[in-house]
């Protein structure tokens, strides 16, 4: 991993009304790191994304990738920069296959004769192959959650920015979903925000905590599950299996 700092925030917050949802956020991602977003519900962490990703304007302070200011540019302008977004909600095409979806997704990214090769490959990655020509609407949840993943990974991004990506899946599902992006990390920088603590432990290797709108841990899976303030704030007497 190198030190280069990819992405960072500074004083970075908003506030609905009079409510302060996030405060002022210092927060530093280095090139290579697969950081994990965790904390109660309401703790700020979600919004916190949603800053990163654009989809919410911060009302004070800044977020900078590699040394750019991206606070208050739309989704679709910061994916220009080459960052990968997966929100809560499916961005797929339902009416399309599996491969056709990966085709769109590349298609304005990748030269005509590389694609083919670039889908064959994701294909393989997400373990779709035989499934390639299914559309998407006939498809399992965590299938069409893998697709949008290969979707995002098709293209190489610098950074990829994930929201809940193990949500509603079986375990098995879970289970092959921290591989896939234990996978996009070896090419891309991931931040990934979550509840569910056994996915984290599969897949983290820092993890900042948020509680009532600010940071209040960051470390290794291991040390913030066994910090008194994150206990006392989130987990509670939860038992975590440490990898």
């Amino acid at each position: 991993m190198t030190t280069n700092v990819l992405l960072e925030t500074r004083k970075m917050g908003v506030s609905f009304g009079g409510v302060h949802a996030v405060k002022e956020v210092d927060f530093t991602l280095r090139e290579g790191e697969l950081r994990c977003l965790i904390g109660p519900n309401g703790a700020g962490k979600s919004t916190f994304f949603k800053m990163l990703s654009g989809q919410v304007t911060p009302t004070r302070g800044e977020c900078c990738y590699r040394e750019q200011v991206i606070s208050g540019k739309r989704p679709w302008e910061i994916a220009r920069l080459g960052i990968g977004i997966k929100t809560q909600v499916p961005s797929v095409f339902e009416g399309l296959s599996v491969r056709e979806n990966l085709w769109q997704a590349a298609a304005n990214k990748l030269a005509k004769a590389a694609l083919p090769a670039a889908i064959e490959q994701v294909l393989e990655d997400i373990g779709l192959v035989d499934l390639q020509h299914a559309v998407l609407s006939e498809l399992a949840h965590g299938q069409r959650q893998w697709v949008e993943l290969g979707m995002i990974l098709i293209s190489k991004p610098q950074l990829v920015l994930l929201d809940e990506p193990a949500a509603g899946m079986t375990h098995q599902e879970v289970r092959k979903t921290a591989q896939l992006i234990k996978a996009i990390n070896q090419q891309s920088t991931v931040v990934v925000v979550e509840h569910d603590m056994e996915f984290i432990s599969m897949i983290a290797q820092q993890v900042t905590v948020f509680n009532q709108g600010a940071v209040l841990a960051e470390g290794s899976f291991r040390e913030v599950t066994q910090n008194p303030r994150v206990k006392e704030a989130y987990l509670g007497n939860l038992e975590i299996k440490h990898a």
